[in-house]
């Protein structure tokens, strides 16, 4: 490609959206999508020239492949749901981990012996938060700074398992899908992900 000169606010702001949709594409690309056919009705919408493919067979094309995609998700949420269900069964046998009415898993990594926050407090905690794989998708320890948040204001296994906290204690937490995101999952996290978090309940405010 030839090289783009980018030195005004102009350019730069142009490049901007073709990062924005390149960066869309990257993240939700459709089956076998062509990037010289993206911009080949890029390039024509912007001229107004008429489009090369009619309506009706525009249409017929994003049925099948929005089709293809719907099969694609429900076959990866439910080969997810599987490995959450057999990963909390397999910890559940291991010493150590206490499992709750609700599905919650827990280990005491360290026992602290402060105050323990209602669902009404507002805590100050330090996390670290992975998928089943290790992945890290969030952590205030990565960022330095610990995070300030009432009780009843985040996921439902956190909720529950820091009413159960002693301030100054670090668990370890097992959450089911169900008490995190369920079936719509958030950002990097996949739908009906079991999530693990090393989580340090500093302070009740």
């Amino acid at each position: 490609m030839s090289e783009v000169n980018l030195s005004t606010d102009e350019t730069r702001v142009s490049y901007g959206i073709g990062r924005q949709l390149g960066d869309q594409l990257r993240d939700n690309p459709p089956p076998g999508v062509s990037l010289d056919a993206i911009l080949a009705g890029l390039t024509d919408a912007f001229a107004g020239k008429p489009s090369r493919v009619d309506q009706e067979q525009m249409a017929a094309s994003f049925k099948v492949i929005r089709e293809i995609m719907q099969a694609e998700a429900a076959a990866k949420a439910e080969a997810a749901a599987g490995a959450g269900l057999a990963f909390l069964a397999e910890n559940a046998k291991r010493d150590g981990i206490t499992t709750l009415a609700s599905g919650l898993q827990f280990e005491v990594l360290t026992a602290g012996d402060g105050a323990k926050p209602t669902r009404e407090d507002q805590v100050r905690t330090h996390y670290h938060g992975t998928l089943i794989d290790g992945t890290v998708f969030d952590s205030s320890y990565e960022r330095g700074q610990p995070a300030e948040f009432p009780v009843g204001g985040v996921i439902a296994g956190w909720t529950e398992a820091l009413q159960l906290m002693n301030a100054g204690s670090k668990w370890r937490l097992y959450v089911p899908s169900e008490l995190a995101y369920g079936a719509q999952g958030v950002g990097s996290i996949p739908p009906h992900s079991v999530l693990v978090f090393d989580v340090e309940l500093l302070d009740v405010l």
